[in-house]
């Protein structure tokens, strides 16, 4: 980590007992969000931080929030003081994991629950009382509505990830879970990014917050070697059995745009004798979590993803990534190919693009800054997918039978429904009068 020397890790204000405890994780110097979050956290301000995952975020809100129970007086009895939502399953069981790292040598208990698992644990750890809970908004509800779950000692409010807690739909779960909790409390918020829905999300229960912005300036793809293959939809399964083995792919990521997809896609790859497994939203907890462990030991050489589930993944080591369905978000393009290429290392990322994804393409490029290099001799090669002069952002609607790729005009379509009803009413009529 660059940035501050470790003498200002130990003026951040932390206990002895923490600083041995993030030295023992190797932890040398502050991140730039852990050098200035810290210090405005143990003031007691609201934060607001646009931080992309793996920048040191999780320590950022985690050390003061243990630094400030340390410092209270022991309660008689323990309450859940510091409350961390995050959007899925993964990412709340490593941010519960970096708890337990930070906290090791304090008196500190903390819990993670989220659906997907029984919950009789999660409650029998309740009971015996906690103070510090990770948790999905889902189960977070779930427990609060059977009386198993106390929001009414909370101090410290985080809401982790809320960008892609708003694509995931959790923004009625957030404001109820919000309209429960105490109103003397401190809060904060991290996104990878802002647009105006997280703003307004903000403004709605941030106090007086200070914000820190460490998003890119500019999106830096350099050490991943992207390309774009262009093929019809149909030939995609075949397209990525011969590019997985002849790149003699040892640890690579595979992203659809569906679970089901997602699903099929490793039965094609099973029967073509290449080894994968699925992690998504449909799945239990306890495979996803398997399969994750799986990957990550070299057990298996393929993950196939959503979007969703992806967030959870941090695995080194990666070193391709495959976007076998474009993603209708450019931002979720850059998310996935950065699965690969960590810690300086360079990967490679291969895009396949059938005719009703060039505008996706279109709006990622736009992003990224630069054209993504084509590989076009392959025998899938499609160039009816490649996009159109000046073609705009967005999904195409494809004619099927044509192939023939064109947008749909509403008035038209209403116009030819009509008619076609019409059509049928006069068939029907002609049969009755005929019989």
């Amino acid at each position: 980590m660059r940035g501050l020397s470790m003498s200002n890790f130990e003026s951040l204000g932390l206990s002895n007992k923490l600083l041995r405890a993030i030295n023992l994780e190797g932890y040398t110097h502050p991140t730039p969000v852990q050098a200035m979050g810290i210090p405005l956290l143990l003031d007691g301000k609201d934060l607001l931080g646009v931080a992309q995952t793996g920048t040191g975020k999780t320590a950022a809100f985690a050390l003061p929030i243990l630094q400030k129970l340390l410092q209270r007086d022991t309660p008689k009895k323990r309450h859940i003081s510091a409350l961390i939502l995050s959007p899925t399953r993964e990412l709340a069981a490593q941010i519960d994991q970096r708890f337990s790292v930070y906290s090791q040598f304090i008196e500190i208990r903390h819990k993670v629950i989220f659906g997907g698992v029984s919950q009789k644990p999660q409650v029998q750890s309740l009971r015996r009382g906690i103070d510090v809970l990770v948790a999905t908004p889902g189960r977070l509800l779930d427990l609060m509505q059977q009386g198993h779950i106390d929001l009414n000692y909370i101090e410290f409010f985080v809401l982790d990830e809320a960008d892609r807690m708003l694509d995931m739909g959790f923004i009625r779960d957030i404001k109820k879970i919000l309209a429960i909790l105490p109103k003397r409390r401190q809060n904060l918020l991290f996104s990878a990014t802002m647009p105006s829905s997280i703003a307004d999300l903000a403004k709605s229960f941030l106090n007086n917050a200070e914000m820190i912005d460490l998003s890119p300036k500019e999106i830096t793809v350099d050490k991943i070697e992207q390309s774009v293959l262009f093929v019809r939809k149909e030939d995609k399964r075949k397209l990525i059995v011969d590019i997985v083995k002849e790149n003699k792919v040892k640890r690579g990521i595979i992203f659809t745009r569906t679970k089901h997809g997602a699903n099929r896609l490793v039965k094609q790859l099973d029967k073509a004798g290449i080894n994968a497994l699925a992690i998504h939203g449909n799945k239990s907890q306890g495979a996803r979590t398997k399969a994750l462990e799986r990957f990550k030991q070299g057990r298996v050489p393929l993950l196939v993803a959503t979007d969703i589930a992806s967030r959870g993944i941090d695995v080194d080591g990666v070193t391709h990534v495959f976007n076998y369905d474009l993603p209708n978000e450019p931002e979720s393009y850059v998310h996935r190919i950065g699965r690969t290429a960590r810690a300086g290392k360079s990967g490679v990322a291969f895009a396949f693009c059938d005719d009703s994804e060039s505008g996706y393409l279109v709006g990622i490029q736009r992003l990224i800054g630069k054209t993504i290099p084509v590989i076009d001799d392959h025998r899938y090669h499609f160039a009816k997918a490649i996009p159109k002069p000046n073609q705009k952002p967005g999904k195409i609607k494809v004619n099927k039978q044509t192939n023939h790729t064109f947008k749909t005009n509403k008035n038209q379509t209403d116009k030819t429904n009509r008619s076609r009803r019409r059509n049928r009413n006069y068939s029907n009529n002609k049969r009755r009068k005929e019989s």
